[in-house]
């Protein structure tokens, strides 16, 4: 028994007791949901996208060519990693798993994350919030790019708070590695990215932050002159004409396909604006300008909804004329409560700016959603679903902590009137 106790003590405060039950449990759920479907016979999820990928990916393992469209570039990333999967595993089934494995694993990289930042009970609270979310387990079962690129956005951030809790150098290189990764693995690793050195910023300290530019500048200036020249060279060159071209059909598709019809996800529902908007090419002679401010009152309520929508679903069902409809909104509304509850206690404990790379990421998301459109499968909105456990689970666990103190507070009140009483009743009162 005293072997116990002593085991106990020695590895109570070492993170690997929390994170090991938290990784089967994670583990169970997603790998269990895979072998149920694979059990089932209906095969894996299937997709467009997913097809396409694929289809992609074994025109690259037979003739490896790499072209200058949009999907080409903006999806290098993923689209070398998919190709690397096949090469080796031949079966897209066992890419899923390796993908499902993934993303259970990820629920480490959520507890950590939420340790340095908050606390141990945050920590746990989030990674369950993480590895419960439907939309971990879904995306995981799709060829997609989605469930990977969560992996390693976490990562990137997980590398990031290394380098300021430890300031080591592999911390460094590896953050920049995985960062420039993710910046090619699809096109929202590019706005994640640019909120990230927003996060630096806000983090550094303005002197410091002279100082690098001080000390770095001529590295910074011929990176920058580099760049320019770079882009300068393959303007003149027409080299990147294709991926210019498909830039502005895909602009277009999304505004005259999904803005010009009010649609607030990618197919149209009972609750979109329908308006008759205004083509005119008129602002310096932009077809993407010219739409979105001649028709800035009707996209401004369209983003309005947008922003409802971003909740889920739920919102365009609520029922409140029933006792059942109020208790499902309450339970809708939950998370959305605890988040805020995580934002304004990060306030107040001035916690805030050191983990506003939380808030800073669901924002990135929500932003990339809210401008482009929502995906009636809420997609792309999955990226955003671990930042939002990591905040609710900090607003959980304040919660607790409150309801805590109030109720030793109350508890220690109770112990002296009782004692008061046993005093007095003594005295022969």
């Amino acid at each position: 028994m005293s072997l116990l106790v002593r085991i106990y003590h020695k590895y109570k405060n070492r993170d690997f007791i929390f994170t090991i039950p938290l990784v089967i449990l994670a583990l169970d759920q997603i790998l269990g949901y895979y072998f149920w479907i694979l059990r089932s016979g209906q095969g894996l999820p299937q997709s467009e996208d997913g097809q396409w990928y694929i289809d992609y990916a074994s025109a690259l393992l037979n003739h490896f060519a790499i072209g200058t469209q949009m999907n080409d570039l903006m999806y290098l990333g993923y689209n070398l990693l998919l190709t690397l999967l096949l090469a080796l595993f031949k079966d897209p089934a066992k890419i899923v798993f390796i993908q499902a494995v993934t993303a259970g694993l990820s629920v480490i990289l959520v507890f950590k994350i939420t340790r340095m930042l908050f606390n141990r009970t945050a920590a746990i609270i989030a990674s369950y919030f993480y590895y419960d979310a439907w939309e971990v387990t879904l995306w995981s079962m799709y060829i997609l790019s989605d469930s990977f690129f969560i992996s390693l956005l976490l990562l990137c951030i997980f590398l990031l708070l290394k380098v300021y809790e430890s300031n080591k150098r592999i911390y460094k290189i590896l953050f920049v590695v995985s960062s420039l990764y993710m910046v090619v693995f699809r096109p929202t690793g590019i706005v994640m990215m640019a909120f990230i050195l927003l996060y630096i910023v806000i983090r550094t300290n303005r002197q410091t932050l002279l100082r690098m530019l001080k000390t770095y500048r001529y590295v910074l200036g011929g990176c920058a002159l580099a760049a320019v020249a770079a882009c300068i060279y393959l303007f003149s060159g027409n080299a990147l004409d294709p991926l210019i071209s498909s830039l502005q059909f895909n602009a277009k598709k999304v505004l005259y396909n999904i803005y010009a019809k009010g649609w607030i996800y990618d197919k149209a529902t009972p609750h979109d604006h329908y308006f008759k908007p205004n083509y005119d090419i008129n602002i310096f002679n932009s077809l993407i300008l010219s739409f979105l401010i001649n028709n800035w009152d009707h996209i401004s309520i369209i983003y309005g909804k947008r922003v409802i929508a971003f909740l889920g679903r739920w919102v365009w069902e609520t029922n409140v004329t029933s006792l059942h409809g109020i208790k499902v909104l309450a339970e809708h509304l939950l998370p959305t409560l605890l988040f805020l509850t995580g934002t304004v206690m990060a306030i107040v404990n001035g916690k805030f700016r050191k983990s506003s790379i939380i808030w800073l990421s669901a924002l990135a998301i929500f932003i990339f959603c809210i401008v482009l459109f929502i995906d009636a499968m809420y997609r792309y909105r999955a990226p955003a679903i671990p930042f939002i456990a990591i905040a609710a689970g900090y607003g959980a666990e304040r919660i607790l902590y409150g309801v805590f103190v109030i109720a030793k507070k109350y508890a220690g009140k109770l112990s002296r009137y009782g004692t008061r009483k046993s005093v007095n009743s003594d005295s022969g009162f």
